[in-house]
């Protein structure tokens, strides 16, 4: 017989999984349309950080640059959008609608090391990149160590006895 080693989160998941995929079903099912075309989304985010800048990629594919607002204020990054369902098609005509559209809100709280004047943010291939350049103080500084320099004199002479 094989020991398995106990997860319980594994069980929470599994439940968490289900219970979204119950409620998935339901508003897709539900005679109001305008359920589907109005579920809000959260799109993932990539945060990364080096020595220089601390960069975030959100994944938010099908927008215009214009549906976008981006904002620091109080040392909070706050990224808005809305990803607008199409109505060229008939909702009646679809087998499946598993891309999420409506509103989006997602904020960042940013360390003091962020510069706010030197933000940068592009969108191509469906991700959002913005850059936040770090306050020159902030950046690690190499030091250069002197071998020898800190070395104590031998001390010559006689001494008084």
């Amino acid at each position: 017989m094989a020991i398995t080693r106990w997860d319980p989160f594994r069980d929470v998941l599994a439940l968490q999984n289900r219970m979204n995929s119950l409620f998935q079903d339901y508003t897709r099912g539900s005679s109001d349309s305008d359920v589907v075309a109005t579920a809000a989304f959260v799109p993932p985010v990539d945060v990364y950080e080096d020595e220089q800048k601390i960069a975030l990629k959100l994944e938010v594919p099908g927008m215009k640059l214009e549906d976008f607002d981006v904002q620091i204020e109080n040392n909070t990054l706050t990224v808005r959008g809305e990803r607008k369902f199409e109505k060229e098609e008939k909702e009646e005509n679809f087998h499946r609608i598993e891309r999420r559209y409506g509103s989006f809100f997602r904020s960042f709280a940013l360390p003091n090391t962020v510069n706010p004047e030197k933000v940068e943010a592009t969108y191509d291939a469906g991700v959002l990149k913005i850059e936040l350049a770090k306050r020159e103080e902030s950046k690690p500084k190499q030091i250069k160590v002197a071998v020898g320099a800190g070395q104590p004199k031998a001390v010559t002479g006689k001494s008084a006895a």
